[in-house]
C-alpha cells in the first residue's frame, strides 16, 4: 500500500510535469489561447488512478502553471482560470473503471468511447470553467454589439476544440495499443 502512495505520487508529478512542457510546445492562436496537448498526461492519469487522481493531477498542473505563467487579473479570475480550470480535468477518471474494462475485454470500440467521453467530460468543464471567468472577466474584449456569453463561449472553444480532439484521437491510440499504461497494479 505505502509503495502505491508513493507510486501515485511520482507519477502525479512526472505527468504534472510533462503537462507543462507540452504547454509550452502549444500552437498558440492569433486571438489567444493555445491548441495544446498538454491534458493529455493528465487525461492518462485519470484513466490510470481514476477520479481523485485525476483531480489531484489537475490541481497540481494549475498550480504549476500559476507558478511559472500567470495570466492573473483578478483574485477570483485567477482562482477559476488555473485552479477550476485545470482541477476538473480529472473528470476523466470518473470512466477509467469502463475503459479498464473494456481494454481486459478487448472491446476497442468501447475502449474509444469511454476514452473520448472521459475526455469530453473532463475537456467539458475546463472550458466551462473558461467561459465562466470570460464572460465575467473578460467580456469587455467582445466585439461591439455580441454579447459577452455568446464571445467567450466561441473564443475558448476554437483553442479546446481541437484540444479535445486531439487528446481523445492520442489517447485512443495509445491505449489500444499499450492498455498495461492503464495498470496501477505493482509487478
Amino acid at each position: 500500500m505505502q509503495n502505491q502512495k508513493i507510486r501515485f505520487m511520482i507519477e502525479t508529478a512526472m505527468c504534472a510535469a510533462l503537462a507543462l512542457i507540452l504547454d509550452q510546445l502549444s500552437f498558440s492562436l492569433p486571438q489567444g489561447g493555445s491548441v495544446s496537448l498538454s491534458m493529455l498526461p493528465i487525461f492518462l492519469l485519470s484513466f490510470r488512478w481514476g477520479f481523485k487522481g485525476g483531480l489531484v493531477n489537475g490541481f497540481l498542473f494549475g498550480m504549476l502553471q500559476l507558478a511559472l505563467a500567470p495570466k492573473i487579473y483578478y483574485p477570483i479570475q485567477g482562482a477559476i482560470d488555473y485552479f477550476v480550470a485545470f482541477t476538473v480535468l480529472g473528470f476523466a477518471g470518473l470512466f477509467a473503471n469502463q475503459v479498464k474494462a473494456a481494454l481486459q475485454q478487448g472491446k476497442k470500440g468501447m475502449v474509444a468511447t469511454y476514452i473520448t467521453i472521459g475526455v469530453f467530460l473532463g475537456s467539458l468543464g475546463r472550458y466551462l470553467a473558461h467561459v465562466m471567468s470570460g464572460v465575467v472577466f473578460f467580456g469587455e474584449y467582445a466585439p461591439p454589439g455580441t454579447p459577452a456569453l455568446e464571445y467567450s463561449l466561441i473564443y475558448n472553444l476554437t483553442y479546446m476544440g481541437p484540444s479535445f480532439a486531439l487528446c481523445s484521437i492520442i489517447l485512443i491510440l495509445v491505449l489500444s495499443k499499450s492498455p498495461r499504461l492503464t495498470n496501477t497494479l505493482t509487478k
